[in-house]
């Protein structure tokens, strides 16, 4: 497969790419018409420098906010007020490099430990790492850090990069990695890029990995065939994995995401290239997973969150999806496991939407890509919605 990869693609993506393609957020392919808000939008704390992610500290204890220049600001819940944290590696900066995802354990009460993607390395040999370390609150610093994953092979290149972290129920995490605009090794298993990855906390390789044993393979691979995964989170209720990945022009997508499986990226895309150009295989190919929901013209997501609260919002169930292209927040109504609705809102009035989260008080939290980014909550507006019973949501099985 991955000499067969090689042939198709390569000169193929070559020829392609152009200035604009280098673009995470091709805008001319999003036509969404917004809907009017069943919530109240509040600005929480700005302006940041590019965020790329949000992690709410226990207890109301603040919230920590990454900046792509290599910054971790802590946001003081009360005030607003942001303080930079100290400690982090020294990393690669510019274009889509550089801090990425923060997540913290899930006993984070207890051992203060965080997560942090970033890049590190040359733009000749570039790895997406991942960073582990213990959060000192008084000194407002990161403690005993060390890399605990780091992708290989180092390559080419500081665009499409992926950086989303999880941690699933069992306590394994996750990481995106895109295929660095170069789409034969995201189906080549020798090779990180394309794929999303899944080790112990401590850096190591589950045992039930699905290419563990393979010699050609690298054993931190869960599923592969990935252009560039934006967006990932696991649902609290069912313990399922879903991502959301950019579509060359078109041809976004949400997946649910399966041990072992392949994505089909290059081989098939409900998109074509930015050239204009098909993929090999068109729209699917046998060996590879359909989408659960693909976007065609493309919203370039980013960041993802599952709103599960069973409270009088109307918003149980919904998944929610930051947009870049268009400038957009995407939310998805679900009923008995399948989309019977999809809503945009705020297009073009806030900005680019780089990441979307959910707090442990049930609000709604997002931050705007730019140079003087913000983080915003979104407050329902109780009495424009109807509230319904809760369901299950992804209950379908994957063919």
């Amino acid at each position: 497969m991955k000499h067969f990869a090689r042939l198709a693609v390569t000169m193929m993506f070559l020829a392609a790419f152009s200035h604009q393609a280098f673009s995470e957020t091709p805008d001319i392919f999003e036509q969404a018409t917004p809907q009017e808000p069943d919530f109240t939008l509040q600005k929480v704390a700005g302006p940041f420098e590019n965020p790329w992610s949000i992690a709410f500290l226990p207890e109301d204890g603040g919230i920590l906010v990454t900046e792509r220049a290599g910054r971790l600001q802590f946001v003081d819940h009360a005030s607003g007020e942001l303080s930079e944290v100290r400690g982090l590696p020294e990393m690669l900066i510019g274009s889509h490099a550089g801090l990425m995802d923060v997540i913290l354990d899930p006993d984070f009460a207890e051992n203060q430990i965080v997560y942090l993607s970033l890049t590190r390395g040359t733009t000749d040999a570039l790895s997406v790492n991942v960073f582990k370390a213990r959060f000192d609150r008084e000194n407002l610093a990161l403690v005993d850090g060390r890399i605990i994953f780091i992708s290989q092979p180092p390559a080419p290149g500081i665009e499409q990069l992926g950086g989303r972290l999880a941690i699933d129920q069992a306590g394994y995490l996750y990481l995106t990695l895109g295929d660095r605009f170069s789409g034969d090794r995201a189906q080549d298993l020798t090779d990180h890029a394309g794929s999303i990855i899944r080790i112990t906390r401590e850096g190591g390789v589950p045992e039930d990995n699905p290419f563990r044993k393979r010699a050609d393979a690298r054993p931190e691979i869960w599923t592969f065939g990935h252009r560039n995964p934006q967006g990932l989170v696991v649902d609290g209720k069912t313990g399922r994995i879903l991502a959301t990945e950019h579509g060359p022009a078109g041809g976004d997508e949400l997946n649910v995401i399966e041990k072992g499986m392949n994505y089909g990226w290059p081989l098939t895309s409900y998109g074509v290239h930015y050239d204009g150009s098909s993929v090999p295989f068109g729209a699917s190919m046998a060996g590879t997973v359909q989408p659960m929901r693909q976007w065609t013209p493309s919203i370039a997501p980013s960041g993802l969150a599952i709103y599960s609260d069973n409270g009088p919002t109307g918003w149980p169930g919904s998944l929610w999806i930051g947009g870049l292209s268009g400038q957009s927040i995407i939310r998805l109504e679900f009923s008995k496991g399948a989309i019977v609705g999809e809503k945009r809102f705020l297009r073009e009035e806030i900005g680019r939407i780089r990441d979307v989260r959910l707090a442990p008080n049930g609000a709604i939290y997002v931050v705007t890509d730019d140079a003087h980014g913000a983080l915003y909550r979104l407050d329902p507006i109780i009495e424009q919605v109807d509230i319904e019973a809760p369901f299950t949501l992804y209950d379908r099985e994957v063919q």
